[in-house]
C-alpha cells in the first residue's frame, strides 16, 4: 500500500510544484518616532505572556473543580 502511495506522491508532486506562484512582501522601514525602553518592553512581554498563559494556568489551577460533577 505505501508503495502505491509513494508512486502516486511522486507523479502529482512535479505536477503540482509548477503553479506555485513566488510571493514577495513589500516593506518599508523607517527608524522608528520613539525608541522603546528595556522597561517597556519587558512589560509588554509580560502583559503578552500574561494573556496567553493566563487562561490555561487558570483551567490547570482548577482542573479538579472542572472534573466535579454536580
Amino acid at each position: 500500500m505505501s508503495g502505491l502511495l509513494r508512486t502516486i506522491a511522486g507523479r502529482a508532486a512535479p505536477a503540482l510544484r509548477q503553479h506555485a506562484v513566488t510571493q514577495r512582501a513589500n516593506l518599508f522601514t523607517r527608524p522608528p518616532k520613539e525608541k522603546i525602553g528595556p522597561l517597556e518592553t519587558v512589560i509588554g512581554l509580560g502583559m503578552f505572556s500574561l494573556a496567553i498563559l493566563g487562561p490555561s494556568g487558570w483551567i490547570l489551577a482548577h482542573l479538579e473543580d472542572y472534573k466535579k460533577k454536580e
